[in-house]
């Protein structure tokens, strides 16, 4: 006997029992000739009933164990936009067939069955044209094989995380394994509530128990809980599995669905890992997608889905709801520079003007104490470029693969980017700074093709199951190269290698690079850039610094460490680990200058620090090289004119600049050190940066007394607010984490004419006010304002003027207490340091608080301020301001 649909219970939280309905739909396949009744969540009802046509229907479908219940939250937040005036888009939820609260049918249910069930449900209500559909887990699946199957209808696509493609040779996720194991399967699915159980616990944060019963209610017996157990044995584990040849077949249709998409994914998903997402974007191109970090299997209960949705759904609703838009094909290669462009140089036309000359190109100075520095002409660079570009590509890399650097900065480094670029490969360089942690989250996301590294890096991406095919900077013996998983050396791919094989060279506008953020604010996000933005990098680089052939660049500061070649001018990186800038000496800043006689260096502020504290080991020969540099560059994070001061002493013919920019926007305005000075004299807070660099801009956005930057953008002097940036090299988007862009490039006011001319902007994040004579002044990050009961406060002034006290070395002063009300703390490391951290001394708490023009609730004194974990410059004010609120409210004065 069969089990007809019933409605859920009332009382399960947030779902509204107004939206529940049972609909009878004629069977198909092994159903021909029945009806079948299905529960569904619908609020097309409840919009005729507040008078609002809906412009589209949403058709929602769940995956294995869950039911609709999982969408009540877009169904709750669907119809609350359309009593503000939103678009309407109508949801319609289903409970598949033996799922949920639908009709058992006690009958195996193979994935063609259920989406010819989804088509026969859609038919008997009638889905309002145009159709989005919304999948995950397997619902995705079922959801994309009605939508390749009904092209009239649909519009578009949205996925949560699921999979449509399972490689070969690579076995099924383990929990699935365990679960459809022999003897395992029925126990597990259906005898008890174990695999249920398990997924509810895959939430983060963990479900309450209210909610994870209300999950449970369909599912109180073995009976209803048949189908749990139907769907696992229902998964292609290979290409023998019955069920193989309809994935495959909707794979294949994704591949060819020309609508707008999404893609929501929780990395953290045990089933469906990052993997799945990447071959889901590789069908899916045009697709945007956003992962959210730290959220796994169940990332409708993880994280605001239906918000991400909703706004998605409001930026394409024109496309969405309007039918014979061009194809989104088209316009991607319109848009990725199918036409040709004059005016555009690619990155690697320094390597091909040179591409004959002896003069050296690169230096490496990391080789054995006992040995010369390497030295590498432009002639061998640029046959080595060549040739690894053509063994690349002999080995199946193409335009758009992305291949993972995990080599130190060096002629090898440089030859490998270069090739990579050559050939449209796209280069993800993320540095070792990130720790463990960070660096596996960084390569996972950005889920590369290839990885191309040194034994280290290759040791870590096998221990730690990064993804790629590995290829060795180094031959190494066969055994190590079979334990390490590494099918080709550079070596190989050189040998033979030729440019006569060499592709066709990438389009301007397709991606080029991925730069990972310090994630001092925040997990690492990946920045892309395209050809056209690398290449207005390097031409503002030389433009504005006056880079020549000779110049010559000393290169402490990993992102311009790999510049040289593309500006045409020789290069070297100083002997020190570049994750960590604090390992530069000056004696070897100074070996790097005399070997490669530049003109030019670049280092980070944390370098500088050591560069300076190291500089007594100097002999008279160091300090006649470096008496011979031209041009100094702090990059990276602003940095004070008494250390900036300390530096020009060590190259005192040398023109100091403390450049301001970010990874998203490498240079942006600039300021020397007699600007520096100039600025001193002035009564504005905060560091000042200089002028916008060329043709770049600066605005502010104004803050509200909320704290947040509300204010059109603007160049009004003296106005507090979110410093907002354009610029020609300004990254194309953040890599997988659209909602992120969306927010960082929200729609502004800027006075610009809305055309495809139009300059593109960046929201920094970072706080700070425009002066009458348009220089840039620098007050903190955003997250770090404190907003108080008399408005926000930026961080930076005061802390600089905590820093006039004699007895205080560095000062952060963060915030405690409620937002809105928050109090001011002024956090300082002294000299001599403290012994100990805890409330600072009367003598000291009197002369901070005379310093500064803010109320300071209290003064505290540490041995050492916290700084970020790869900037090693940054004060971590996040951190000290929950250290601080724990210390004021009676606990352990710890060191933070």
């Amino acid at each position: 006997m069969t089990e007809g649909a019933t409605l859920p219970p009332s009382g399960l939280p947030g779902l509204d029992p107004r939206f529940s309905r049972i609909v009878s739909a004629p069977g198909r396949g092994i159903d021909a000739g029945l009806d079948r009744e299905w529960h569904c969540l619908d609020t097309g009802d409840e919009l005729a009933r507040l008078g609002v046509r809906p412009v589209g229907t949403i058709l929602a479908v769940h995956g294995n164990p869950t039911w609709s219940y999982l969408w009540r939250a877009l169904v709750t937040e669907s119809v609350r936009a359309a009593e503000a005036g939103e678009p309407a888009w109508r949801v319609v939820a289903v409970d598949q067939l033996d799922m949920g609260f639908s009709e058992r049918t006690g009958t195996h249910r193979p994935l063609a069955q259920r989406v010819s069930d989804l088509g026969a449900l859609s038919e008997a209500l009638a889905l309002d044209s145009p159709v989005v559909t919304l999948g995950h887990d397997w619902g995705g699946v079922v959801s994309l094989g009605w939508a390749v199957g009904h092209p009239a209808s649909v519009a578009g696509v949205m996925l949560l995380n699921t999979a449509v493609h399972q490689p070969d040779g690579v076995p099924i996720p383990a929990p699935l394994r365990l679960a459809g194991a022999r003897g395992v399967l029925a126990a597990s699915t259906v005898a008890t509530t174990a695999f249920l159980d398990t997924t509810l616990a895959l939430a983060s944060p963990a479900l309450d128990a209210a909610t994870k019963d209300a999950y449970r209610a369909p599912y109180r017996s073995a009976d209803r809980r048949r189908a749990i157990g139907d769907f696992v044995a229902d998964i292609p584990v290979d290409g023998s599995h019955a069920s193989s040849p309809e994935l495959a077949r909707i794979a294949a249709g994704v591949a060819e669905l020309d609508v707008p998409a999404l893609l929501l994914w929780g990395p953290r998903d045990p089933i469906f890992s990052d993997r799945y997402l990447d071959d889901l974007v590789d069908r899916l191109p045009h697709a945007q997608v956003h992962r959210f970090e730290g959220a796994g299997h169940l990332l409708a209960e993880d994280r605001p889905y239906a918000d991400a949705l909703l706004a998605w759904l409001g930026d394409h609703g024109e496309r969405l709801t309007g039918r014979g838009a061009e194809s989104l094909r088209a316009a991607a290669t319109t848009v990725s520079g199918s036409t040709e462009d004059s005016d555009f140089v690619p990155i690697w036309r320094g390597l091909d003007d040179r591409r004959g000359d002896e003069a050296i190109a690169v230096i490496d100075m990391s080789t054995r104490r006992s040995e010369p520095p390497r030295r590498v002409s432009w002639r061998q660079l640029d046959d080595r470029v060549r040739r690894i570009a053509t063994g690349l590509y002999r080995v199946g890399v193409r335009r758009g693969d992305r291949v993972s650097l995990l080599v130190k900065p060096g002629p090898t480094l440089s030859a490998v980017v270069y090739a990579c670029l050559r050939i449209g490969a796209v280069v993800v360089v993320a540095d070792a700074g990130l720790g463990v942690r960070g660096l596996t989250r960084a390569v996972r996301g950005s889920w590369p093709d290839f990885i191309i590294g040194e034994t280290l890096g290759l040791t870590a991406a096998r221990a730690l199951g990064w993804p790629g095919v590995r290829i060795s900077a180094a031959r190494l013996p066969r055994a190590a190269a079979a334990a390490l998983g590494v099918s080709y050396s550079l070596s190989d791919l050189v040998r033979g290698g030729d440019d006569a094989t060499l592709p066709a060279a990438p389009l301007p506008d397709d991606d080029a690079a991925i730069l990972f953020t310090s994630g001092s604010t925040g997990p690492a996000k990946g920045v892309a850039y395209t050809h056209r933005q690398l290449s207005a990098l390097r031409d503002v680089l030389a433009a504005h610094f006056g880079v020549t052939h000779e110049s010559g660049l000393v290169t402490g500061f990993a992102p311009f460490a790999l510049l040289g070649p593309a500006l045409g001018t020789r290069s070297v990186t100083p002997d020190m680990d570049v994750s960590s800038p604090r390992t530069l000496t000056a004696t070897a800043v100074a070996a790097a200058v005399r070997e490669s006689d530049a003109r030019i260096v670049f280092l980070s502020p944390a370098a500088i620090l050591n560069v300076v504290d190291t500089a007594g080991a100097l002999a008279a020969e160091d300090r006649d090289a470096l008496a011979r540099v031209q041009t100094f560059l702090s990059t990276g994070a602003p940095i004070s004119a008494r250390l900036l001061e300390s530096a020009a002493e060590l190259m005192p013919n040398a023109t100091p600049h403390t450049p301001y920019g970010m990874t998203e926007c490498l240079l942006v305005t600039d300021v020397t050190l007699d600007g520096v000075r100039e600025a001193a004299e002035s009564p504005d807070a905060g560091v000042c940066v200089g002028r916008p660099i060329g043709s770049n801009r600066v605005l502010v956005s104004a803050l509200d007394a909320d704290g947040r930057a509300t204010g059109v953008p603007g160049d009004e002097p003296g106005v507090l607010g979110e410093i907002v940036v354009s610029a020609p090299h300004l990254k194309d988007h953040y890599d997988r984490l659209w909602l992120t862009d969306r927010a960082a490039e929200r729609e502004t006011d800027t006075g610009d004419a809305a055309d495809a001319s139009s300059p593109r902007w960046h929201r920094t994040g970072d706080v700070g006010h425009l002066d009458e004579l348009g220089r840039l002044w620098v007050e903190g990050r955003m997250p770090h304002v404190i907003v108080s009961g008399d408005g926000p406060i930026a961080p930076v002034g005061p802390e600089q003027q905590v820093e006039r006290v004699d007895a205080v070395r560095r000062a952060a002063v963060v915030g405690v207490g409620p937002h809105g009300l928050r109090q001011a703390v002024a956090v300082v490391e002294t000299l001599p340091p403290a012994a100990h951290a805890g409330l600072a001394e009367p003598h000291l708490t009197r002369a901070v608080r005379a310093s500064t023009g803010i109320p300071l609730v209290a003064v505290l004194a540490v041995p050492r301020l916290p700084t970020d974990i790869r900037h090693n410059s940054k004060i971590d004010r996040s951190r000290l301001s929950a250290w601080a609120e724990r210390v004021l409210a009676g606990g352990r004065p710890d060191a933070p």
